[in-house]
């Protein structure tokens, strides 16, 4: 079965509507953070901290000075202990937040009440 034949014109005008369509924006603009300390949280509860060096449009990251905060071996808690991983590249379908390090702190769960329920 033969393709039907497209004129010349036809051609030309699929032509600028390939080059008239809008580009893709980022999801996520993170140029207000590189060079600065970022924190990322990924799928399966790993969470790391380090210097944003740089990153694509889907949300690939590399860090740098990067610290990956350990997780209690049998609660699967995040603790405080770290290892130092150093240059990283995160995949992007892997990333699920990343937040400035500067300017956030952990606060007390305000829908708990004083018991802990």
């Amino acid at each position: 079965h033969r393709a039907p034949n497209m004129s010349h014109q036809d051609k030309n005008n699929r032509g600028q509507q390939d080059k008239e369509k809008p580009k893709k924006e980022n999801i996520l603009d993170l140029n207000q953070y590189i060079g600065k300390r970022v924190y990322a949280k990924f799928n399966g509860g790993r969470e790391v901290v380090g210097v944003l060096r740089g990153y694509d449009t889907l949300v690939n990251l590399v860090l740098d000075e990067c610290l990956e905060y350990l997780r209690d071996s049998t609660t699967f808690k995040v603790t405080n202990a770290t290892r130092k991983l150093g240059l990283v590249v995160c995949k992007g379908s892997a990333v699920m937040c990343v937040y400035p390090a500067d300017g956030t702190e952990e606060i007390d769960n305000p829908f708990m009440d004083a018991e802990g329920q």
